[in-house]
């Protein structure tokens, strides 16, 4: 065990874990927060996508050690119900998703390649997304999504 300070939605939190505890466990053990989920803990489906200094990153395979000293943020970070992100608005109000389990993974990712790519083209969109898995279906919706937030965050900046 090793006292480890984290910067996660703005804030400091010291923990005590080992170093090459998953991020993902403490975020949901130590500091419960709801988001991210754990999906297949392979970093192969997106449910425990966190941004890590902005890139979007698998936090069940991410350890404290490598996360220390970076700026993490959860969906809880991301916006507010008063506020939400307009990526977090684009995907409420197109519905884009049945079951939300993996919400984070999507909404983060689409955060941060829309920061990267403010104009992308759908075939980036999709390439963009490739890793991510949604067994509800959700794909029409979610992309229809990103368009939206896509245009919101051009309007807006």
């Amino acid at each position: 065990m090793a006292r480890t300070s984290l910067r996660v939605n703005g804030k400091t939190h010291v923990v005590d874990v080992d170093p090459e505890c998953p991020v993902l466990y403490v975020l949901r053990d130590n500091l419960d927060l709801n988001n991210p989920r754990f999906g297949c803990g392979l970093g192969q489906c997106g449910a425990c996508t966190v941004l890590l200094d902005n890139r979007a990153v698998r936090s069940c395979r991410l350890s404290v050690s490598l996360a220390a000293g970076k700026e993490i943020v959860t969906l809880e970070g991301l916006g507010s119900p008063a506020n939400p992100h307009p990526v977090q608005k684009a995907f409420i109000e197109e519905q884009a998703f049945q079951c939300g389990y993996c919400l984070n993974g999507w909404v983060l990712t689409a955060k941060a390649f829309l920061d990267r790519n403010p104009h992308p083209t759908d075939a980036e969109t999709r390439r963009a997304f490739e890793s991510l898995v949604c067994r509800c279906g959700s794909h029409v919706g979610i992309f229809n999504a990103v368009r939206k937030a896509a245009e919101s965050m051009k309007r807006s900046a």
